[in-house]
């Protein structure tokens, strides 16, 4: 690219993230319902045309960098480290992001994320309508890595004998976990007040995805300790 156009991604991409940057900031103080397209474009000074040329609909720009389950369990899998297999890749990307998650449910913005997510019926359709489309991308990138990196056991597992059958189901699988860890435990922080909630939803992912390698006629994964509770 020309300096120009370098010029031009860099304007927009500033011009993006304000957007964004004052649209999460009006939906915390106000709530989604509450405040309109107008509304944002009027608070960052841009025209309504503006915002709706980065962020079609107001369910995708609340959602905006906030999704990472969107393209990171497929992104974890085509990135993961020499010698970590895929289902392996997925497993810590799940513990770690799991345990994420809910250290994030303990601060103020994380609580109001939840808030607004759990008070809007379009947000909470539109989350699961993200990680119904991001069966297919998960299960088009095992696919990819199973042509060169086939899962250890992969081959005389009675469940996976179909090489068409065995991406999607896999991910299909895997993402039934992820949703039950990752959207169904936000209040596990609030909740475990005594306790290390992160270290124990990363106990509990590690051992449902030990659980999915045994549904699958794989070979079984190593399950993390169970955490300790806080005694202090």
């Amino acid at each position: 690219m020309n300096e120009g156009t370098d010029r031009r991604a860099a304007k927009k991409a500033r011009t993006r993230a304000h957007i964004r940057a004052v649209a999460h900031a009006m939906f915390a103080d106000q709530g989604f319902d509450a405040v309109t397209i107008a509304d944002i474009a009027r608070r960052a000074d841009v025209a309504v045309q503006t915002v709706f040329n980065h962020f079609p609909t107001k369910e995708e720009l609340f959602f905006d960098g906030r999704i990472p389950w969107s393209h990171g369990p497929a992104d974890a899998v085509r990135n993961r480290p020499a010698g970590v297999s895929p289902l392996a890749a997925l497993a810590d990307h799940l513990a770690d992001g799991a345990a994420r998650f809910v250290g994030l449910q303990l601060s103020p913005e994380g609580r109001a994320f939840t808030e607004v997510v759990r008070t809007s019926p379009a947000l909470a359709a539109y989350e699961q309508r993200v990680l119904f489309e991001a069966e297919p991308r998960l299960a088009a990138a095992l696919a990819e890595a199973w042509e060169t990196d086939p899962e250890p056991g992969l081959a005389t597992s009675p469940v996976l004998f179909c090489p068409r059958m065995a991406a999607p189901l896999a991910a299909a699988l895997w993402l039934a976990v992820s949703r039950v860890v990752a959207t169904e435990q936000r209040l596990v922080a609030e909740e475990a007040a005594d306790r290390d909630p992160a270290a124990e939803v990363r106990a509990l992912a590690d051992r449902l995805m030990s659980g999915l390698h045994a549904q699958l006629g794989l070979e079984p994964r190593a399950v993390a300790a169970q955490p300790a509770h806080r005694t202090g």
